[in-house]
């Protein structure tokens, strides 16, 4: 039985806006759509979709033979990794932190934030996670050892560990502020920006830079996933079609890649600075489901909980909230849960809350699931733009909530643009943030 709204403990207030406001001032992105903000942001709301067929051998045998990876080559909205480092350099990293790296680096040129002096370096952090780890690494590094301990890596462990993506960063540019990584699944990149949030909200650093990475498409990732009865196995032949959030042909997630990158920072340190701000971070709250390791709980309260801790953090009401960018992976019991959770939360305000999915476009980038699409959710803030769910051909739930199948359309909001964006991941971990239009 899904448990409403009424029945959940009122103890924790909400919270008088007193406390150190945090805006958004740059962004990083490398997805399935495209490397770059830009080319990433325009390829989502022109329905374009970065799911392919995998055509090595190894994943022939597989019920599941797609996914959405980083264009590569030399384009401009493709990824040509030699580039950007040296061979030696990439010895020293998985292909994960790789992508943080080039995300970061983007993100901070455009919030105009490479510090040279010292103290502008210890008042900035990272809060960069990795959901897992390169699978194809370890595999390789055991057949190693079995020709001898001299062929095994002296970067094994420290390309395996989910915080060097942050450490990578800190380390290039000098950061020496809170220097932290999250890995809870799918929920990563979601608490990497939640946790980033409140360090500068609290007064600890006055910049995060922040975020989640992955890159672990594999064939032991993929049948592993397939094992779980996770991932979509109907369409390997047409893979555009495969990720359908809310459709009622939906039948498992498709796995991707990527990293997205968000520079926070205290709105006085940003307008000192005088850099353009993208939108406002208000709330961040969090939850357990304490159901089953891979299962959503069936009442939903988990996803409850956590968008209206959200909405009491932020201090606003949640009739305030008109865009969702739900967590739906095109999975056939994750998707209705939580949509039967947000009209939970919603109440009557239903009607007026627009939900979208960028899943279809870009599949599940797992980790780096909740920052990428965290990225998207500031962009429909900033351009008043909701983009579209691709896929959305039969709605199989019955919801006053509006939904945005195949194509863009124009946010139409009577006040500031607020959103609400939520990140599920295995072992019943839940992240939701709050974005807002930023108001001076």
């Amino acid at each position: 039985m899904f448990i409403p709204l009424v029945n959940i403990s009122r103890s924790l207030t909400t919270v008088a806006r007193t406390k150190r406001r945090v805006v958004v001032t740059g962004i990083g992105v490398v997805c399935p759509l495209g490397v770059g903000t830009r080319n990433a942001w325009e390829a989502l709301i022109d329905s374009k979709c970065g799911i392919t067929k995998l055509t090595e051998p190894d994943y022939g045998k597989l019920p599941c033979k797609i996914a959405a990876l980083v264009p590569k080559g030399n384009a401009p909205h493709e990824l040509n990794i030699d580039s950007h480092f040296t061979k030696s350099e990439l010895r020293t990293m998985c292909p994960a932190t790789a992508y943080a790296l080039i995300a970061s680096e983007e993100a901070l040129l455009d919030a105009k934030w490479t510090p040279d002096n010292e103290n502008d370096k210890r008042d900035t952090g990272v809060s960069v996670g990795i959901g897992m780890i390169d699978l194809v690494d370890v595999c390789m590094t055991y057949e190693a050892l079995k020709k001898g301990y001299s062929k095994i890596s002296p970067f094994f462990v420290p390309r395996i560990l989910p915080n060097m993506a942050a450490g990578q960063i800190s380390i290039k540019y000098g950061f020496r502020g809170p220097n932290h990584a999250v890995s809870t699944a799918c929920a990563t990149g979601a608490h990497a920006i939640g946790d980033a949030f409140r360090f500068i909200r609290g007064g600890e650093t006055s910049v995060m830079v922040c975020g989640g990475a992955e890159a672990c498409v594999s064939p032991l990732a993929i049948a592993a996933f397939c094992r779980l009865r996770a991932l979509s196995t109907s369409r390997n032949d047409t893979p555009q079609e495969a990720s359908r959030p809310f459709d009622r042909d939906r039948d498992g997630f498709v796995m991707g890649e990527g990293a997205a990158i968000l520079v926070l920072e205290e709105l006085n340190h940003a307008l000192a600075r005088g850099v353009p701000i993208y939108a406002e971070v208000l709330g961040y709250g969090l939850s357990g489901d304490a159901s089953h390791i891979t299962a959503p709980s069936e009442d939903g309260i988990g996803a409850l909980l956590a968008m209206d801790r959200t909405v009491k953090d932020a201090g606003i009401e949640s009739s305030e909230v008109t865009f969702i960018n739900a967590h739906a992976t095109s999975t056939p019991l994750g998707d209705t849960i939580e949509v039967k959770a947000i009209e939970s939360l919603m109440g009557d305000h239903s009607k007026n809350v627009t939900v979208t999915s960028t899943k279809g476009a870009h599949g599940h980038l797992l980790g780096a699931a909740g920052n990428l699409e965290a990225v998207f959710t500031v962009l429909a803030i900033k351009e008043g733009v909701i983009p579209p769910t691709l896929n959305l051909y039969n709605l199989d739930m019955e919801t006053r909530l509006n939904f945005v199948p195949h194509t863009k359309v124009k946010w139409s909001a009577t006040t500031r643009r607020t959103a609400l964006k939520n990140a599920f991941g295995f072992g019943g971990t839940n992240a939701c943030l709050c974005f807002t239009q930023y108001v001076d």
